[in-house]
């Protein structure tokens, strides 16, 4: 990879013939678990200025219709976090001169707080082609990290590294984007009420582009949320595919229930999942006034009432699944339902496959293709062909299910056919999830060849969690491929699918426990490493779940610094899990400002989940521990509370114990509360994993108690600790 430094520029033609198609990330870690970053993308012509709104891609508008931009979310890497876009550089408009890459940050953090800001490109195959590091960030709160421009007939990058202390507002108005500034009015305290289980706690403000008068949310000046007029890929809409006039964009609560007839009937769309409107909005100069936008059909929050006659009967299904007999018929099976899925939504086909390199156009899939190979032809379990302004893309599809591992030697011969073949990627489907650092499959790559071949990963909780999204918080074009979408889930979490997700410890989860119950386990043991990366695993397989339920990104907190090992950072694991016996783990959901941390001790079966929500500043101890106790009334009995006392132990109790008497939570010595450690304990099973007593099971079941009992209710603490603190 070729590294460059501030302000200097790399012709991507020239490091490599498969640029038509990049991907971009930008990469950060933060050493505290706290701070994040949203990316944006502005298109921006000759001028220095956007064209229109329709050039400013950000997280509520993420994706352009003609397929140019869209971008793939948030991904975890073993140094932190890391955000992709997909650019097809062959479908960018002529008229646009540079691709702007930046990034701006929430929550009163700024960049000089986080470690590692970097920016990648790779090519189509996955290739990194050129690498810029940012080392001197500080106060700044927005940043250009790069960009991609035209010169003639091939494409740039070049390292900018530019910083606002502005945020995205500043930044935002460099480029043609009018800015308008509203408060948003603090609610009082009685009036504030707890959001539904299972949303975001204390959703952040945030950026958006607006029309209308501000205020507050609610009231009728209350400012109109101008939404990019959006296609089947969630992206800008073509000219004249508008809805009637009467379908302005209005604010709408995060937390109100989008249903098929609300986004139908509604005067106007609700604001995709991501964040609501607050201070410091972007106002595109050309979206001034109410604006049309196509419509979204997401599924009702709760179905409608069956008709059938007693709780027995089941409803009829597209995808059956219950004569599966053996692993093969469920590979062939869950193979032709996946990519018939794919070739029918766009919008879910499109979303698989930019993230490895397909451009967006005509899907067909096929299954169970012959394909030359010496003297005996080869069949992969499918093929995926996008076709784009008479250029083919290719991948070959190799699935397994039921836990069953990807054959090396079978996963190279497709390599090797793809490789003679001119197609572009092997994409492998598994119940297996993949690892920053190590690889699923050891494969060789001749480097003779110029066609260079993608090998990309698919774990089938990747999959699950990406149609969730798609039809209970992003919505699709239409009820059909809402519809197809919901059969596929359903497929996907029937017990005889096989396509379960990660579901199984591995070999040396059992020796491994045994060893640390009767303290025989020994330091280096390599046991002790392959347990450590099956519960990195099994923690982004909770995050996908988490994040496909609630329609935000959940992603594991990695608290390292740049420049750290993954392996030496597993075996720092392995070591600590062979002293003390303990597992341990934090996620954290976009958004929101809770890590929630989740440790499994193997010495008592015990798995414990835990978070630290801080004291706002300036208030009485006694009025935020009654807060606090009135705001869990729901949370569960054997809740633990500790109130958190700089340099000492604070008090602590169960809730059922306090509830009557919050004031114990009150050190006896008058030192200040920082904030309170809420914990609940739970058994964990005993087996390997794919039973219901399971490990897997006891933390997946551990979070979701975790989260809905107790992290749900603590958005109106973290808010006012939010505005105070």
């Amino acid at each position: 990879m070729w590294e460059i430094s501030k302000g200097a520029n790399v012709s991507l033609t020239a490091l490599s013939e498969d640029a038509g198609s990049v991907v971009v990330s930008l990469g950060w870690s933060s050493a505290s678990g706290a701070g994040d970053a949203d990316v944006s993308v502005l298109l921006v012509g000759e001028d220095g200025k956007v064209r229109s709104e329709n050039d400013f891609y950000f997280y509520n508008n993420p994706a352009a219709a003609d397929g140019s931009v869209q971008l793939l979310g948030k991904t975890p890497t073993d140094s932190g976090d890391e955000d992709r876009i997909g650019v097809d550089l062959t479908a960018v408009p002529e008229e646009v001169a540079r691709i702007v890459v930046a990034a701006s940050q929430y929550g009163g953090t700024r960049f000089g707080d986080l470690d590692g800001l970097r920016m990648t490109v790779a090519d189509r195959s996955g290739e990194p082609l050129v690498g810029f590091s940012i080392d001197d960030a500080s106060v700044e709160t927005a940043f250009i990290f790069g960009e991609l421009y035209r010169r003639g007939e091939e494409w740039k990058f070049r390292a900018v590294g530019q910083g606002y202390e502005t945020g995205l507002a500043g930044l935002a108005t460099d480029f043609g984007i009018a800015v308008e500034e509203s408060e948003e009015p603090e609610q009082p305290e009685a009036a504030a009420e707890p959001p539904e289980p299972g949303g975001a706690v204390a959703p952040r403000a945030a950026q958006t582009t607006t029309a209308g008068t501000p205020g507050p949310a609610g009231s009728p000046a209350a400012p109109q949320t101008a939404q990019p007029e959006t296609g089947a890929a969630g992206g800008p809409a073509a000219p004249g595919a508008a809805e009637p006039q009467a379908a302005t964009a209005g604010t709408v609560s995060p937390a109100a229930p989008q249903t098929a007839q609300a986004t139908a009937e509604a005067a106007g769309p609700a604001a995709p999942a991501g964040r609501p409107p607050g201070p410091g909005a972007v106002v595109p100069a050309q979206a001034r006034g109410p604006r049309t936008t196509r419509k979204k059909v997401t599924l009702p929050k709760a179905p409608g009432k069956s008709l059938a006659e007693n709780e027995s009967w089941r409803p009829a299904r597209l995808f059956p699944v219950p004569s599966l007999k053996s692993d093969k018929e469920r590979e062939v099976r869950a193979t032709s339902v996946l990519l018939s899925v794919m070739a029918q939504v766009p919008e879910f086909g499109r979303r698989l496959t930019a993230a490895f390199g397909a451009p967006a156009g005509r899907m067909q899939t096929f299954t169970e293709v012959s394909l030359p190979h010496g003297d005996t032809p080869r069949r992969p379990d499918g093929v995926i062909r996008v076709e784009r302004a008479g250029k083919l893309w290719t991948a070959l599809v190799e699935t397994k299910t039921n836990g069953n591992p990807l054959r090396p030697e079978q996963v190279q011969q497709y390599m090797d056919i793809a490789a003679r073949r001119g197609y572009e990627s092997v994409i492998t489907l598994s119940n297996d999830v993949a690892l920053e650092g190590t690889a699923m499959v050891d494969v060789k790559v001749d480097g003779r060849r110029k066609h260079k071949v993608g090998l990309w990963h698919l774990s089938w909780a990747e999959v699950a969690h990406q149609a969730q999204l798609l039809i209970r918080h992003e919505g699709v074009g239409n009820a059909a491929h809402a519809w197809l979408l919901q059969e596929l889930l359903a497929y996907l979490q029937h017990e005889q699918s096989g396509c379960h997700g990660f579901q199984n410890m591995g070999p040396a989860w059992v020796p491994v426990r045994n060893g640390i119950e009767d303290e025989t386990l020994c330091l280096g043991d390599p046991r002790a490493t392959e347990v450590v990366e099956s519960w990195e695993r099994l923690i982004r397989q909770v995050c996908l779940r988490l994040g496909g339920e609630l329609g935000q990104k959940a992603l594991p907190v990695q608290r390292v610094r740049r420049g750290s090992d993954p392996l030496s950072r597993r075996a720092a694991a392995a070591e600590r899990l062979c002293l003390d016996g303990r597992l341990s783990a934090e996620l954290r959901v976009e958004g929101t400002s809770s890590v929630i941390a989740v440790t499994a001790d193997l010495r008592t079966a015990k798995i414990r989940t835990s978070v630290d929500v801080p004291a706002p500043e300036g208030s009485y101890p006694l009025v935020t521990v009654r807060r606090l106790v009135r705001l869990l009334a729901e949370a569960p009995a054997d809740l633990h509370v500790e109130s958190l006392v700089e340099g000492e132990n604070g008090p602590r109790g169960t809730l059922e114990r306090l509830r009557p008497e919050p004031g114990d939570l009150v050190p006896r010595n008058g030192a200040a509360v920082t904030g309170f450690r809420l914990t609940l304990i739970k058994g964990m099973g005993n087996s390997r994993g794919n039973t219901e007593s399971g490990f897997i099971r006891s933390v997946d079941e551990a979070v979701d108690r975790f989260r809905q009992g107790v992290v749900a209710h603590l958005g109106p603490l973290e808010a006012r600790a939010g505005r105070r603190g």
